[in-house]
Formats: structure tokens, C-alpha cells, sequence
């Protein structure tokens, strides 16, 4: 069947993501003349509110937004038969246009554990510094100054934070410090700085800050709506795409195919589920994959589509506390209450501060246990905390945070009121699993995908643990009005642990409670039945030899076949310590370097910050 080829470009990026704009961004303000395609199968995200508005990005995703594609992942019996759903960025920015903002980096020993030559950390913390605008503190030396991406406090403080690091600190019995994200400090309360530019008070995501901001290039340019189906290749070498309208940006848009040449590379960049199904379509992966889907092998790759980590993703639970009336949270603006709204945007308009600029998160700690905390979680996690954490002291166990305001739960199974929720995720959940496209019955593209969640017996006890401890931290918090049950373990009745409103914490000295073996059942009933994803997906073309089901190698070049590479999430061979936007940053910086230096391109231009104007020039 013949497809019309509609141009040409010198670099094709199938997706729009994060790392697709920071690439594509870069070699664009370094080479001008280069002609740079991003396709991408959302839809444009360019000023407006939804995505530039921190305080606004839980309306992104509920499941009828067309800015996230929601995964459904195969049922496992580890998450009691439950189907776990795993969202993903669905526009131009990808996951920097619609996550929470939370700034944090992983130890600089994540990167010296990928085994991957020219990505160690010393080559790496360079790009780390040159991507950022850290306006938290000063002359921190891990940290950049003059970066596209900003990075601050956000527009104001929320008291329960301070609870909280309090409460931390003097009960938890745990150190603080201004800044936890120095590539190496762990198990120590801090702020938790945001990535939210502490001028404008607008989100500081990729999309505005590395291609819209170069509306000027008429060689950059963007084809949004349009889903990316598979690589031409002729002998092996990468020459471009075939691509076709986006079904859920596009509904009403025909199903015809169109090719577009790529004359120097083809880059993937369409995340750690998209990219492994645009190789296994272009008949790149594992031999019984493609022939269940009537795909002629191209390339022996076996490793597409595995080492799924997030599917090591990192496993996390939002658990809602009634908070006190007088208690400043997020829950008037994100229920949308309009006079609480307008008077934040007036301030907000006029300084860039006020609620407006605010994810509701204010501090954290990178958690590891002590000894006491390790004897309470029991031989599980025994053998994993001797064989991957004890002797790596800046790896932590799990994040530990809150949210001043009902983030997490449906605003409509509990009432209008103010709320606190713990937010605990494991960072290096021993389970992996994998994506790959498959055939259902009707002959319709779908995935066949197992998160691979609590698969390992390891990965639940941190959990178990992680919702122990908040809650005698929440307990012990000015704010605390009790728990809301709905959104708890179901205690057998008359436990001392039951779930409920109170009139304020208890005193900071009481006893913790305790749990019988009941209780610790409905524990862990409670957290098969609703943890889940990060959003932190990665690994499922992992940067290792091919020999160790690895699919790019360290410039990031597809084994097999030439002029195609990787660039997104999905390059990760193993596990970071970090939310992963951080991560998707950096791959693209070094990604661009990589393209630059095969393309003989001088690197030493900046990044251009020209005035964000209409992108329809390029389109």
C-alpha cells in the first residue's frame, strides 16, 4: 500500500514530549538552518491556563482529559485482580505540561549505577547545572543559575508544611536542611522547591521554555493531532515515518496514512510506552511479539518493550486527613470556588504570587529507616535493604510528603471541607514488568501490559510502613482533624486503630498505635486495592548491551539498524530516586549533545528566551 510523502526534514522527533522538546529546542538554537520536525499526537499547550496555571494541574487529569493517555495495565492478583491505570503526556510538553511541578533530583550515584560510558554523574552534573534557574538559594555548587528551566519556592507558604517538617523532625527524630536535592543528602526533612518560575509564577515547563520560545525559526516546527505509527526504513537505515491522524485529539479525522523523510536521523522520543511500540510496529523487538501482530521482523531486539520500571515505575498512595477550618489548603481553589479563585488570580496577575502559583506541596523527606523502623517491618524487606540499600547511604527508601488539599481522592466521595493527605511512594520497588503491542480479537491495536506492581513481596512493606508512620506524624500536627475513612484501611470493628473526625492531634508524647495482625491485613488489603503509579514510567528501551536486553546503546542508537535513535524515559536502564522530570531533562540535554557533536554543530550558543508568541506559523 502507497502513502503520500508529504516533505522532508533533516530530524524527525516522533513524540513531543519533555526530552523531544529540550532536543529539539537545543539543536535548534545552536543550528538554525537545521530543519527540526516534532510530531506529536496531543495537542498544542502554548499559554494557556490550564497547563501555565501550577494550581490547575489536577484538572489534567481526570480520566476525560485528551492532555494524559491513560494505560490500563493487565489485572494481577498482587493488586487483588484490580486493572492498574498509568497516565502518561498526551500534548506538546509532554509530562513537564501536566505533572505536579515537585523538584527533586536523584542521588548522583543513579547515574554511576547505569554503567552507560559518558553518562556518569561528573559528566552529567554539568547538564544538570546548565538546564536550571535554581532561585531557592545562592551559590549552591550542584545547582545552575542561568538555565531555561526555573526552579523556586513557588508563590507562597502553607503552614501545614511547616507542621509537618516540625513533626518531622522532632518526633520522627530526623535532621533538616534547606535543600535535599544536592544529588546526595538523604533521610532529612527540607522544603520542597517546585518547578515554578518565582517571577511569573508559571509552571516552567519544556514545551514554553525550549520551543515556543523560538517562534522566529521557521525550520522548527510542530505537527500536532498526529500519531506516529512506525519508522521507514530502507536496508536497515532509518529515512522516516509513517504517521496518521491522532484518535483522541482528532476523533473526527480520517484514518489515511502519510509518510514524512527524515534525511539524518529519526529520534523517539514518545515515551516508555510509545517508543517501544513505534519500534515493534517497524518490526523491531522480540520475535513472538511481532508475529502475534503480523509484523515482518526487521531487528532481533527482545528487550523492546521490557524492564517496564514504573513498571519500576514508583509505587504511591495519597491518604486523606480532615484538616482544621482554619487551616490554609488548596481545597477552595481546586473545588473551584469562584471568589477564592479570583481574588488568588488578581494577586497572582499582578506579582506572580498567591495560591495561583502553588501545587500544595511544601516539604518532604527522602526516607530511609533506622534501625528500629527496619525491625518493625518484619524479614520481608530484610534481603532487599542488605543487598541494594544499607551500604548506599544516599538511597532512600521512600518520599514521604504532604499535600495541603484533597489531591489524590475524588473531590466528589468526600465533603466540602479543608483536607490534609499523606503522600508516601517507594523510590526502587524491586518489581519490573513490560508493554507490548498486541491483536485482540477484532484485530485492533491494543497493549499488553503488566505493571509488575508488588509483584515482588519486598515492595509492599515499605508501604505498609509508610502509612504507620504519617499517620503518627499527621496525628501529632496542629492541622489534624482526624481521618476520613473512605479514604483508609477498613479496620475490623472495634480495632484501635479505627478511622475517624477529631477535635485536634494528640499529644506529641502519646503512644503510637497499635496494630493487631487484623489490622496489618487490612493494611495491606488497603494498599493492593489502591496504590498505584507516579506517572514515572520508564526502561522499556533501556540504554545496556544488547546481549543484556538492552535497545539503545550509549549515543542511543537502535542496535540493528542506523539513523534512529532514543531519547525520552525509556532509555533508562535502571531505577532513579527522583520524580522523573528531572531525568527526562537531563536525557534531552545530553540527547542534543550527542545529535550536535555526530552533526559537527557548535553547542557554545544559548538556549534562547526569546518572548513566547503563536506557534500557527509553524504549523
Amino acid at each position: 500500500m502507497s502513502h503520500p510523502t508529504i516533505s522532508e526534514f533533516d530530524i524527525i522527533f516522533a513524540g513531543g514530549g519533555t526530552t523531544a522538546c529540550v532536543v529539539a529546542g537545543r539543536l535548534a538554537a545552536w543550528y538554525p538552518s537545521l530543519s527540526i520536525l516534532i510530531i506529536e499526537g496531543g495537542q498544542h499547550t502554548l499559554n494557556q491556563a490550564a497547563h501555565v496555571q501550577p494550581y490547575r494541574f489536577p484538572s489534567l487529569r481526570g480520566r476525560t482529559s485528551t492532555s494524559m493517555t491513560f494505560n490500563v495495565g493487565n489485572p494481577s492478583p498482587h493488586l487483588n485482580g484490580r486493572a492498574p491505570i498509568v497516565p502518561c503526556g498526551h500534548c506538546i510538553g509532554g509530562g513537564s505540561s501536566v505533572n505536579t511541578m515537585v523538584y527533586t533530583r536523584a542521588p548522583a550515584s543513579d547515574f554511576d549505577d547505569w554503567g552507560a560510558d559518558g553518562w556518569e554523574s561528573k559528566n552529567l552534573i554539568p547538564l544538570m547545572k546548565k538546564l536550571e534557574t535554581y532561585e531557592v538559594q545562592p551559590d549552591r555548587p550542584t545547582h545552575g543559575y542561568s538555565g531555561p528551566i526555573k526552579v523556586s519556592s513557588g508563590g507562597c507558604k502553607l503552614g501545614a508544611s511547616e507542621e509537618f517538617i516540625h513533626v518531622g523532625t522532632a518526633y520522627h527524630k530526623r535532621q533538616y536542611a534547606e535543600d535535599t536535592d544536592d544529588l546526595e543528602t538523604c533521610n532529612t526533612y527540607s522544603p520542597w522547591a517546585k518547578y515554578i518560575d518565582g517571577t511569573t509564577g508559571k509552571r516552567s515547563d519544556a514545551a514554553h521554555h525550549y520551543v515556543y520560545n523560538q517562534a522566529h525559526n521557521a525550520n522548527l516546527r510542530m505537527w500536532v493531532g498526529k500519531r506516529v505509527k512506525r519508522v521507514i526504513f530502507q536496508d536497515k537505515r532509518a529515512v522516516g515515518v509513517e504517521f496518521t491522524s491522532d484518535p483522541v485529539s482528532c476523533p473526527d479525522a480520517g484514518h489515511s496514512s502519510s509518510i514524512v523523510r527524515a534525511s539524518k536521523f529519526v529520534v523517539l522520543s514518545a515515551g516508555a510506552f510509545g517508543s517501544p511500540a513505534i519500534l515493534e510496529r517497524s518490526g523491531i523487538g522480540a520475535e513472538a511479539i511481532l508475529k502475534g501482530c503480523n509484523i515482518e521482523q526487521l531487528v532481533d531486539l527482545p528487550g523492546v518493550g521490557e524492564n517496564y520500571r514504573g513498571l519500576r515505575d514508583h509505587n504511591g498512595i495519597f491518604v486523606p486527613y480532615f484538616a482544621a477550618n482554619e487551616t490554609i489548603t488548596m481545597d477552595p481553589l481546586w473545588r473551584g470556588k469562584e471568589s477564592v479563585v479570583q481574588e488568588n488570580l488578581a494577586q497572582w496577575k499582578l506579582n506572580g504570587k498567591s495560591l495561583i502559583a502553588q501545587n500544595g506541596s511544601d516539604a518532604k523527606i527522602k526516607w530511609r529507616p533506622d534501625d528500629d523502623e527496619l525491625e518493625a517491618m518484619g524479614s520481608a524487606f530484610r534481603p532487599r535493604w542488605k543487598e541494594f540499600f544499607q551500604n548506599r547511604s544516599d538511597k532512600a527508601v521512600a518520599i514521604f510528603s504532604l499535600f495541603s488539599g484533597n489531591y489524590g481522592s475524588p473531590l466528589s466521595i468526600l465533603p466540602s471541607r479543608n483536607y490534609l493527605v499523606a503522600f508516601y511512594c517507594t523510590l526502587y520497588p524491586a518489581s519490573a514488568g513490560s508493554v507490548h503491542i498486541k491483536l485482540d480479537k477484532n484485530g485492533q491495536e491494543g497493549i499488553d501490559f503488566n505493571t509488575g506492581y508488588l509483584d515482588d513481596p519486598s515492595d509492599i512493606v515499605p508501604l505498609n510502613f509508610g502509612y504507620k508512620k504519617m499517620r503518627e506524624i499527621f496525628r501529632r500536627m496542629p492541622s489534624y482533624r482526624g481521618e476520613t475513612p473512605a479514604g483508609h484501611p477498613c479496620f475490623p470493628e472495634g480495632s484501635a486503630a479505627a478511622c475517624g473526625e477529631t477535635t485536634g492531634p494528640v499529644d506529641f508524647n502519646a503512644p503510637d498505635l497499635i496494630y493487631t495482625a487484623e489490622d496489618d491485613e487490612a493494611i495491606d488489603r488497603f494498599h493492593r486495592d489502591r496504590v498505584g503509579t507516579t506517572g514515572h514510567s520508564l526502561g522499556t528501551c533501556a540504554m545496556k548491551p544488547r546481549a543484556d536486553q538492552g535497545v539503545v546503546d550509549a549515543r542511543l542508537n537502535v542496535y540493528g539498524v542506523t539513523n534512529i535513535k532514543v531519547a525520552d524515559m525509556s532509555i533508562a536502564p535502571k531505577n532513579v530516586g527522583t520524580n522523573t522530570y528531572s531525568i527526562a531533562l537531563l536525557i534531552g540535554e545530553k540527547a542534543a549533545m550527542i545529535i550536535a557533536d555526530e552533526l559537527g554543530i557548535n553547542t557554545d550558543q544559548p538556549c534562547s528566551e526569546s518572548s513566547w508568541s503563536s506557534p500557527q506559523s509553524r504549523l
